[in-house]
């Protein structure tokens, strides 16, 4: 599968995202009660931080994903870890469907990894989901992700992981040829 990115548009995105973010399979999003007018003002938000940024991942130029970079030292994790140059924080969510692709989630993770580290700067990726989020844990660890430890947030507790681009390249190049990862 390919994908291709564009930055979200807050206000012509709204809709479609009020639609996946309060899902009941998007519940880790913590979005579940929004209202229209709360997911518009929260991507405007995110729209006019210098230090957050929300993709939308596209496939055959229609909207597939959410993507969400950000700069840990700045926003989610500040004063929970000690952060290095070249670390980006990443949120994806894929939305809810009728019609289940095998794999596709899968494909996504790939996708925006792969997205992340096209910029040189970026050394390791950094994410920090709900404990309880099992689905995306082993998600994550297919892509190279090594958790260190559990941290509370305010919202949640969290498994803090980390994927150097070496260990993302290195995990990606033995799927690709095949072998199991």
């Amino acid at each position: 599968m390919t994908f291709t990115f564009r930055p979200l548009d807050p206000l012509q995105d709204a809709e479609l995202l009020h639609a996946w973010v309060t899902h009941p399979k998007a519940a880790f999003w913590m979005m579940q009660d929004a209202k229209l007018e709360d997911v518009e003002r929260a991507y405007m938000e995110i729209a006019a931080d210098e230090h957050h940024h929300a993709l939308l991942g596209l496939r055959d130029g229609v909207p597939a994903f959410l993507m969400e970079k950000y700069d840990p030292a700045h926003r989610e994790l500040v004063g929970l870890y000690e952060p290095q140059p070249g670390d980006v924080g990443m949120h994806f969510l894929t939305p809810a469907t009728d019609t289940p692709v095998h794999g596709f989630t899968r494909s996504v993770i790939t996708a925006v990894m792969a997205h992340l580290f096209e910029d040189p700067a970026v050394q390791r990726v950094v994410v920090e989901p709900d404990v309880s989020n099992k689905a995306v844990h082993a998600l994550n660890e297919a892509v190279g992700f090594v958790p260190e430890r559990e941290i509370q947030k305010p919202e949640k507790k969290a498994l803090l992981s980390f994927c150097t681009r070496e260990q993302f390249f290195n995990r990606h190049s033995l799927a690709a040829r095949g072998v199991a990862v």
